[in-house]
């Protein structure tokens, strides 16, 4: 991750866990067929970061630079808080 990157807000994932709110590209339910290939795709090439602390996945947070976060929180509560961290900037 580049020096900039580090200077945008960040979203926390939970249990610890945050991402750069200016690298998200898209917060989606892993419940669906094509994104839990995307997961097995991320989880082979090495990019699947997993900040469930050994809970069950219940948001994957898919970044610029084709990383895929997997987040123990609703997607509904990752979009309020990216949201709150846009207007804040």
């Amino acid at each position: 991750m580049s020096l900039p990157a580090l200077l945008h807000p960040l979203v926390h994932l939970g249990h610890g866990h945050t991402v750069a709110a200016a690298c998200v590209v898209a917060i989606i339910d892993p419940d669906s067929a094509p994104v839990k290939r995307l997961i097995s795709e991320a989880q082979a090439a090495g990019t699947l970061v997993d900040a469930t602390a050994g809970r069950k996945a219940r948001a994957v947070v898919i970044t610029d630079g084709a990383g895929v976060h997997l987040a123990a929180v609703q997607p509904e509560t990752l979009a309020q808080r990216y949201v709150r961290r846009e207007m804040v900037e």
